[in-house]
Formats: structure tokens, sequence, C-alpha cells
């Protein structure tokens, strides 16, 4: 599909949630909303993905075209296929004189499994980092917090970013029919700049991010600002109510706090058309009685819930109305809300909107809705599993 247009405990939860709500107290006040920017509907250049072997294929001609630097940061570098297929690249670039950075999660990306794919890019001249890396003094100070971007840079140009991991399970050449549904999407122009900097001020450990784009219709948007910690969950809470009619939501691991849940209850209650796609078959079955902890509390508010049949979906969107849209790396998790650093990207690119919407609709067709009188009756042992899920939900 292409388009061209111009954690700790409780009480650490308490501590940012008072934060936030004091600076969200002084954005009502200056009545400039930090979370969601303003925006005005327009077109821009763009292309979104849905296959993992379209996305790779560009992502490596991007990488072969660039002059003057790569900058990548990946949750998953798998040391699989995809992951050498990339390594060679990364590596060949670097010894054409490219400068080549490349930020990776070591407990996403298994860093123990993953040193003789480290060990080849380094003696190549790859600038390589693990973030956060497991050490025996402090084993879970860093090691929790974790870097769930993934973003690829090619000379300040173009940015990719989304939910597509760097790894066989999303190819259909390599994986077959069974591959993950991922959403992704390619940026140029300010976006794209903006992305490099947040780059380069990430690589260099800080954190905060104020958004300097002179883009009005889309913007790249991370965890932390100087305003508030939990910027991704706020972004969703405003985005939920600004929808006038209509609310789609993607997301493989749906494990929402209470605040979250009751805006969808409110947008519900409303009379908006509230929709959720999970997915039936999913790679972490904890997170999903987690989920299904949720659903009868939702289901009784009006919100539908369906559930994707044919495999694994990974993608993360949303989209409201038709006119604002969220596309990248963040879940509706305690994980993605508290703990990772996420980013994503909010927009009012009219074609990009239409065309999320539209992707929601089609994949519809491959869900199952949940029945609320049907869930009602749901066996005993099916309770307990989400009882359990919904006590481990902040380590999820």
């Amino acid at each position: 599909m292409s388009h061209v247009f111009r954690i700790t405990g409780n009480a650490r939860y308490e501590k940012v949630h008072v934060e936030c709500f004091v600076s969200r107290l002084k954005i009502i006040r200056s009545r400039h909303p930090a979370c969601v920017p303003v925006l005005t509907p327009g077109r821009e250049e763009y292309r979104l993905y849905t296959e993992g072997d379209e996305l790779y294929a560009d992502m490596m001609a991007s990488l072969a075209q660039a002059r003057r630097s790569i900058k990548m940061e990946s949750y998953i570098f798998a040391p699989d296929e995809i992951g050498w297929q990339f390594a060679e690249m990364l590596a060949a670039r670097a010894k054409d004189g490219i400068e080549v950075f490349l930020h990776i999660d070591a407990a996403g990306s298994l860093y123990w499994s993953s040193r003789k794919l480290g060990r080849y890019l380094r003696k190549r001249h790859v600038k390589l980092r693990w973030f956060h890396r497991w050490n025996w003094r402090t084993p879970m100070k860093y090691y929790n917090r974790r870097n769930h971007r993934k973003l690829l840079i090619v000379d300040g140009q173009q940015v990719y970013l989304g939910g597509f991991n760097i790894q066989r399970e999303c190819s259909r050449a390599i994986y077959g029919e069974q591959r993950w549904r991922d959403t992704h999407v390619r940026l140029s122009g300010d976006l794209a700049t903006e992305a490099e900097a947040l780059f380069d001020k990430f690589w260099r450990g800080k954190r905060q991010w104020v958004a300097h784009s002179t883009d009005n219709i889309s913007i790249l948007m991370p965890n932390h600002n100087r305003s508030c910690r939990i910027n991704i969950r706020c972004l969703y809470m405003d985005i939920f109510r600004r929808a006038r009619k209509t609310l789609y939501v993607t997301t493989p691991y749906f494990v929402p706090d209470r605040r979250t849940q009751q805006v969808m209850k409110d947008a519900a209650a409303r009379g908006i058309d509230v929709r959720l796609l999970v997915p039936r078959k999913s790679d972490v079955w904890l997170t999903q009685w987690a989920a299904q902890a949720a659903y009868a509390v939702l289901l009784d508010s009006g919100v539908r819930i369906y559930e994707y049949l044919p495999r694994v979906i990974h993608a993360k969107t949303a989209v409201a109305d038709g006119e604002w849209c969220t596309i990248g790396t963040a879940n509706l998790d305690y994980r993605s809300f508290f703990l990772n650093y996420e980013i994503n990207l909010v927009s009012r690119e009219i074609d990009l909107c239409h065309d999320l919407h539209e992707l929601f609709c089609r994949d519809l067709e491959e869900a199952m809705e949940v029945s609320p009188a049907q869930w009602a009756q749901r066996h005993w042992s099916q309770r307990i599993l989400e009882s359990v899920g919904w006590m481990a939900r902040h380590w999820l």
C-alpha cells in the first residue's frame, strides 16, 4: 500500500501519576495542550507497510543509497536470516565510509544469544550500543526499562517507524503464511529531520524531548517530555476524548490501566463507535489473560472487541473519526505507558488517516467479535487465568 502526497511498585506509578497530573494542570491553566499539539489536516509524502518483506526491501534500498549517515534503533534485532541480512548491509555501508549507528535493546534482542552478531558489527566499524544490558551489580535497576522504539533514519532525509522488528517472524518468504501482521510507515522532510535529532539526543543518554518540528500536519512523540513522563498515555487519552463518531484501536498487548479503561467507556457512553482489535493468537499468553480481564467491563459499557484470527497481530495504531491517527511502537499496556521508551507518529495527514481507517475495517473481516452474552458465560477456569494475568499486569 503506497501513497505519495504533499518498574518497580505501585509507589512509583503513583509518583508518575502525580507528576503528570501537575503538568496537566499547568497545561489546562495555560490552555495549550501538550500531549496532542495543534495539527491541521493536510497531505504529505508517506508510504504505509503491512508486509515485512516489502518493508525490509525498501529499508535495504534506502541503506544502499545512504550518502552520509545511517541511524537505527530496534527492540528486536534477531541473529536470524533477516538480522544477518541487515547486519551485512550495515557493515558494508560502514566500510564505504558511511557513519552507521545501531542502538539495540539488550532485553528485547536477548543480548547473550546476539553477541556473535554484535562482534561482527563492531569489527566492521558499526557504532553499536546495547541499551540497558543486564549486569550482576544492579540486576533489575535498568534492565526492566527498555528501549522499545523502532527507527531507521537515512541521511536525515527518510525515517521508517512503526511496529516491525528485525526478525524472521515478520517475513512471509521465510516464516510463511503465519508471519506476523504489523504496520510501519516511511516519512520524509521535517519529520525525518526531527527523528534524527531525537535519535541523536537519545544516543547521548538524554531521555527528555521537546518537539521542534515545523510540520503542522504530523509530529513525532516519544514518552518523555519536559512536562510529562507518560506522554504516550496522555496522547492516547487525548485522541480518545477528541473522537466524535468512531474510534478504532489496534494493539497486540492490551493491558489498560483503570484511567484508560474509563476514557474508552466514556467514549462509548457518548455514542461513539469504539472498536478494539486484539490478537486471538498471542506470543505472550500471560498478557492475553490480563487483556481478557478487562473485557467484561468494556463490553458492558458498549465497547466492541474483536479478536484477529489468522495469525499474530503486532500493529499499534489508532484512528479517530478518520481524521486523527497514531502509529508507532506503543502498546496500550503498563509497560509502554509507564516503563518503556517509545515513539509514535501523530498525524492528521488526510490519506494516512483514511488508509488506517480502511485497514482496520479490512482486518475486522478476519476477526471475530467477542459477544457480551457469551463472554459473561465463560468457564470459571478462564476467569482464574484472567485474574492471574491481571495480578501480573505491572510487569508484562
